[in-house]
């Protein structure tokens, strides 16, 4: 090729005019982004998830235990040295033979390197392998300092590996050969497409960087997500409360009362008709309620966790009698649901109501002792600047926890989406999931403060006594209902070892079952997909590594285990219920105002009583399958 037409091609692939314009008009707009990002935070905007001081005092404390450990600090250097020489070698060796290195592989589940490049001999793979490398070495060298505090070692963990993942080669233009091989193919219109979509973010999001995960335009509330046909027949001014309609001639004659969590909107429980896990207990016959949460504004400052108990669960079977005639429930609480369900037993328990018949815990956490690597943002100062936040608007913003949850797994939700959207110059595709976890909410500041200090950071509602909610002192071991825990080995926001620990609590006889997957793939894993399995052990009262080396493994989901243990405290069988034929009117569909962040309708009057079919037939009782398990309760 000549050197004429090597030159028309280069100016007509990259556009230099365009590429200037581009990067004027981005430094423009950048420079009014920061202006506004730094009004907003001049007025206390939305406050980052980890305190600084929490983040400093530990590489402070740190470094004064290094100089008086030169022995670490002499072994971790020779540790390097040894490394750069493997390194060296190896690299030599690679050249000639051809081979690529080998000498540390990525964590399972690392997507960053899954590039054919990275595994061919060559820059590329010597690249990866200095930055595994090193990455180990520096985490190898934290590990090995005397005298540190467990939880100044995890926040040192932690916050380094925040910095080395940033740091990774992949995040770069010229040191990740997909997005090297996309600027050659585009000519950098990739790039130009990134910028575009940069200042697309920092449009939408005030001058912060929040990266979009799914196409916002591709799912609409009660169309294609939470659109399992029910009605909302009651609400208050936490919650509303939506009746299902039911898909099967009979019910159990206990209905099904659900407590999903109120950090994010409950339709993680009603992804679509294949992943809703609402629209498999229709169909398995129960007459299924919901719990819908408002999105907490500044006139909701003063609301406290027991308000949320009052105003939800407590309310909600006051309800589910007035529109069903029944006064026994079978009860499932999510995530913070869970634990706001096992309280409101405990609370029930004390006053010796005995409504609740049994209870369905999904990855909830009883016991605080160890949350994971959540606990890096959970301290004292943490929570004073969390407070400092919370009282100039009386809630904290539900993009401050999800930034905090992000970062638990920033390799797969934050830097993944920074090549994509960034450096590739891709739009995100579909996906239902992650479309819900950018949907988050807000907490009103005196129910998070409470949560936090009491259940987080002091640990108290294992304690008998230990907190107290509406003037009653909350005492786990009074629970003595039938208790279904489900949780997933992967969890990183609520450990399947805390919530294994947390159902020894109850006063109960307790099934657990443990799922493959994280928090939310391992609890939303419908029959059809047959993915992940699970794990059950009948043996009561081990340790947890004990209950997972002697568990029998199963294929599938869990859910019809659930059914089989469930269906034994149905109650029998009755007529199936329609919304709006009790006490209770209709007030809209589902899924309601509060899920769309919009005002309430006005609860209509109605001068119905309950139809005499509702009120005095009996119920027609059908002996149900026995659990898989051979602790049996009286129904």
């Amino acid at each position: 090729m000549s050197a004429k037409a090597v030159k028309t091609t280069t100016t007509d692939g990259f556009e230099p005019n365009v590429v200037g314009k581009s990067i004027v008009r981005a430094g423009r707009h950048g420079s009014r982004l920061l202006a506004r990002s730094v009004v907003r935070r001049l007025k206390g905007g939305r406050p980052n998830p980890a305190s600084l001081k929490s983040i400093v005092k530990p590489f402070f404390r740190l470094s004064g235990k290094l100089a008086t450990q030169p022995d670490t600090l002499i072994a971790a250097q020779m540790r390097l040295i040894q490394n750069a020489t493997i390194l060296g070698s190896g690299a030599l060796t690679s050249l000639v033979a051809k081979e690529p290195l080998r000498i540390t592989a990525p964590e399972r589940g690392d997507g960053r390197f899954r590039d054919q490049a990275w595994h061919e001999p060559g820059v590329f793979n010597f690249i990866e392998q200095a930055y595994l490398m090193s990455n180990r070495w520096i985490m190898d060298t934290i590990e090995d300092v005397r005298d540190l505090d467990e939880q100044d070692k995890r926040k040192l963990r932690f916050f380094t590996g925040q910095v080395t993942d940033a740091l990774a080669p992949s995040n770069f233009i010229i040191s990740n050969p997909e997005v090297l091989r996309a600027t050659v193919r585009t000519r950098g219109r990739n790039l130009l497409r990134g910028l575009a979509n940069l200042l697309r973010d920092l449009d939408e999001a005030d001058g912060q960087v929040s990266f979009r995960m799914s196409d916002p335009d591709a799912f609409t509330v009660g169309e294609n997500l939470a659109n399992t046909p029910g009605d909302v027949v009651f609400q208050n001014e936490m919650m509303q409360l939506i009746q299902y309609r039911p898909t099967t001639e009979k019910v159990h004659r206990r209905p099904l009362l659900v407590v999903p969590p109120w950090i994010n909107k409950y339709y993680i429980l009603d992804l679509g008709e294949k992943k809703s896990f609402i629209r498999y207990w229709v169909e398995q016959g129960h007459s299924v309620f919901v719990i819908s949460w408002v999105n907490p504004g500044k006139a909701h400052a003063h609301k406290h966790f027991e308000d949320y108990m009052l105003e939800g669960p407590v309310a909600a079977l006051d309800a589910i009698e007035k529109a069903t005639g029944e006064r026994e429930v079978n009860t499932v609480g999510y995530c913070i649901g869970g634990t706001l369900l096992a309280c409101t037993l405990a609370w029930l328990a004390a006053k010796g109501d005995d409504r609740v018949k049994s209870a369905t815990f999904l990855n909830s956490m009883l016991d605080f002792s160890d949350v994971g690597d959540l606990s890096v943002f959970i301290d004292e100062d943490m929570i004073k600047k969390l407070e400092k936040a919370m009282k100039k608007q009386g809630f904290l913003e539900g993009s401050s926890m999800a930034s905090a949850f992000n970062m638990l797994r920033a390799n797969n939700l934050i830097w993944s989406f920074f090549v994509n959207n960034y450096l590739l110059g891709r739009d995100t595709p579909p996906f239902d999931l992650l479309y819900w976890n950018s949907d988050s909410t807000r907490l009103p500041a005196a129910m998070h403060s409470f949560y936090l200090r009491n259940m987080y950071l002091n640990n108290l509602l294992k304690v008998p006594g230990g907190i107290e909610l509406a003037g009653v002192p909350i005492d786990l071991g009074q629970v003595e209902v039938p208790s279904y825990f489900a949780s997933a080995i992967e969890d990183h926001i609520a450990p399947w070892v805390s919530c294994y620990q947390g159902s020894r609590y109850l006063g109960g006889p307790v099934r657990f079952v443990l799922g493959g997957s994280g928090h939310i793939a391992g609890i939303i894993n419908p029959p059809a997909q047959k993915k992940y399995g699970y794990r059950i052990n009948e043996a009561p009262e081990v340790y947890p590594e004990d209950w997972l080396k002697g568990a029998s493994e199963f294929e599938g989901s869990w859910w019809p285990d659930w059914v089989n243990w469930v269906a034994q405290f149905g109650g029998g069988e009755v007529d199936a219920r329609q919304p709006g034929e009790g006490e209770l009117p209709i007030i809209e569909p589902a899924p309601g105002a509060y899920l769309k962040n919009e005002p309430a309708p006005p609860t209509p009057i109605s001068h119905k009583t309950r139809p005499a079919a509702v009120q005095k037939k009996p119920a027609t009782t059908k002996t149900a399958p026995s659990a898989q398990t051979g602790k049996t309760s009286s129904a």
